[in-house]
């Protein structure tokens, strides 16, 4: 793949397939090939684990930057080139000020606390595995404080962002 493809790759995602790989194509083997796996980047955990601070170190990314662009280098240069490249693991350790971690995927809202860091899970827009609306999440971020709240779809577009979300977006 050229690097105009690859620049485009993300842009060719239709339907739960990646066009990158068409199924007529590589429908029948074709013979060996192989793939890079890089894993645990760990933006952070170098710089806590030199001070001995892993709760709270975390805050410099700079080696751990430099070893993953020398990575994306080497397997740039490799030739023949691998077929993927996928990225597993941890990828981040620790991010100055980090109060809560949002995700997706379950299909259904959820949560938890650990050690001051929430993590918060929101329900899909699409297919519901649970009793929640088809939403999103509104996310108000300031100096002091995280503060979320999901929507259904119908919610927001009937009523939008309630005022004590809008009130913490204005400048103080």
């Amino acid at each position: 793949m050229s690097a105009a493809e690859a620049g485009g790759v993300f842009h060719r995602a239709r339907g739960r397939t990646l066009d990158a790989f068409p199924a007529a194509k590589e429908r029948e083997w074709k013979g060996p090939f192989y793939f890079i796996q890089g894993a645990d980047p760990q933006f952070g955990l170098m710089k806590a684990w030199a001070t001995g601070d892993c709760d709270d170190g975390g805050d410099e990314w700079g080696q751990e930057i430099r070893l993953t662009e020398q990575a994306v280098q080497v397997i740039n240069r490799l030739s023949p080139r691998p077929r993927f490249f996928v990225l597993c693991g941890d990828l981040v350790h620790a991010m100055p000020g980090v109060t809560a971690v949002f995700s997706g995927h379950y299909h259904r809202n959820a949560g938890g606390t650990y050690r001051n860091l929430d993590m918060v899970v929101s329900s899909a827009i699409g297919c519901q595995l649970g009793s929640d609306s088809h939403g999103l999440r509104v996310v108000v971020v300031t100096a002091e404080k995280v503060v979320h709240r999901y929507y259904s779809l119908e919610e927001l577009s009937k009523t939008g962002i309630e005022d004590d979300l809008m009130d913490l977006m204005k400048e103080k």
